[in-house]
């Protein structure tokens, strides 16, 4: 499982969240049990105002072994701004879109010119001292919401392209905003398996359309075990109009032990982080285990139900 609250989650928050808090709320879930936590993005300050702190972030966390510390790295620049915070960062998630539209929508960039400066960015980390993972998180490979269909052969054409790379061990099949469905991410899934079985493979959805935790469901179906998801289920895409936020991280726990999965996730400590989320960010958030509780979470009976029961039985029968 890996948690993107303090990226994906945060960077379409219209009120910055203090670098304490955001250091805060990291701590905290890398004490959940949480595998891979995506502590920020070394995207331009001007573009997403929430993530200028990203250095003051990854300085100040404390971190836990066991865990494995991502960012996201949008270009050479921010590359160059990872490079600098050495060991302190585990992975670097790079990202383009396999939609053209999208790509410059989000970009500014043609798809071309987004793979030739990632693979340079590939290239500078494997030169780098400090020993760094390298994945690819492929945008809207289930729908682009300015081309509608994008052909599953584009999904793999792109996934092989960075697979073939020295130094990039895993790709994120990401519904940027959420138009996948079961059956489409089940067929897409298998595919992408067949052809790289060894690739580390992480599905990261959106819930726009009410379908990411089945689509989830799915995913796990075809094989795939690694998630992304953000905790309250907040997030967005801002370049990706009506796309709600990231599938919830304590929903998709839920369900997955409830499916007889063992995700390694402290579950009640997890919704005790996601209790505090509101207050962070100041609104309430869409999760919706924290609200209800878990399946079998009981309350007190009433005090009057004795009474109903006593005067059922006083009417007789069972």
């Amino acid at each position: 499982m890996q948690e993107v609250v303090l990226r994906d989650g945060l960077q379409s928050e219209r009120a910055f969240v203090p670098t304490a808090q955001k250091i805060a709320l990291a701590d905290a879930l890398s004490r959940t049990g949480i595998a891979k936590l995506e502590v920020t993005s070394f995207v331009s300050p001007k573009a997403i105002p929430n993530l200028a702190d990203a250095e003051d972030v990854l300085r100040g966390i404390t971190r836990v072994p066991g865990v494995l510390y991502t960012v996201l790295v949008p270009n050479m620049r921010g590359a160059e701004r990872a490079l600098n915070c050495g060991a302190s960062i585990d992975e670097w998630n790079l990202v383009m879109s396999v939609s053209e539209s999208h790509n410059l929508m989000n970009l500014r960039m043609t798809r071309e010119q987004s793979f030739t400066q990632l693979a340079a960015v590939v290239a500078l980390a494997r030169s780098s001292p400090t020993p760094v993972a390298i994945n690819v998180s492929l945008s809207c490979c289930f729908g682009c919401p300015v081309e509608g269909e994008v052909p599953p052969a584009e999904v793999h054409r792109w996934a092989a392209r960075f697979l073939e790379l020295d130094g990039v061990g895993g790709v994120s099949l990401c519904d940027t905003t959420g138009m996948a469905f079961p059956s489409q991410v089940q067929t897409i899934c298998n595919e992408h398996l067949r052809r790289w079985p060894d690739a580390e493979t992480t599905l990261h959805f959106h819930n726009t359309r009410g379908l990411g935790l089945a689509n989830a469901l799915a995913g796990l179906a075809a094989g795939i075990d690694r998630f992304d998801a953000s905790l309250g289920g907040l997030g967005g895409c801002p370049f990706a109009p009506g796309a709600t936020g990231n599938i919830c991280t304590e929903d998709l726990v839920h369900l997955l032990e409830l499916e007889g999965c063992a995700t390694g996730v402290d579950l009640p400590a997890l919704l005790e982080v996601s209790r505090q989320l509101a207050a962070t960010v100041g609104h309430d958030t869409p999760g919706q285990v924290v609200k209800a509780g878990q399946r079998l979470d009981t309350k007190p009976a009433p005090d009057w139900l004795e009474g109903v029961r006593a005067r059922a039985l006083a009417k007789g029968g069972d």
